[in-house]
């Protein structure tokens, strides 16, 4: 119940930011965010438009991509490119956190790194930077790319 709490209030927050702004707030707007606050993993343009398809059959690519954009510029996803690849992945509110990617097969995954704030300071300490947010990418194979390896 507190996770769906907190989903809600931070659709509501991503909402209002967006009113302030006098950006619309259209159906498929909505349902990306919605989208985007719920799933755990980091999808691309191409997995949103295909699970959202069902339930918005007038919705373009064109559309999720367009969405995807205003919500990277206003702060509330992030756009995570993988060496290697040409499909860019979503990430909502990753900023505060490390990514690691599978470098066979490209699946994510997050985690928090107690350390980063000390990065913060000393990148700020260092440079003059007032640092607003980071992408910090880490590199290796997955545990059933590993297991797969380990089958050869």
């Amino acid at each position: 119940m507190e996770k769906d709490r907190m989903a809600l209030e931070t659709y509501e927050t991503v909402l209002e930011h967006l009113r302030n702004k006098h950006i619309r707030i259209t159906e498929t707007r909505k349902a990306i965010i919605r989208y985007m606050i719920g799933t755990s993993s980091h999808p691309s343009a191409e997995v949103i438009y295909k699970d959202l398809l069902p339930d918005y059959p007038s919705m373009s690519l064109a559309t999720v991509y367009n969405n995807l954009k205003v919500l990277v510029d206003e702060g509330f996803v992030t756009e995570l490119k993988l060496c290697n690849y040409s499909t860019t992945y979503y990430d909502f509110l990753g900023h505060k956190e490390v990514h690691i990617a599978c470098e066979n097969c490209g699946k994510i995954m997050d985690f928090l790194d107690a350390d980063i704030r000390d990065m913060y300071q000393e990148a700020s300490k260092q440079t003059g930077y007032k640092v607003t947010r980071s992408q910090v990418m880490l590199y290796g194979l997955c545990p059933e790319c590993q297991a797969k390896e380990a089958e050869i």
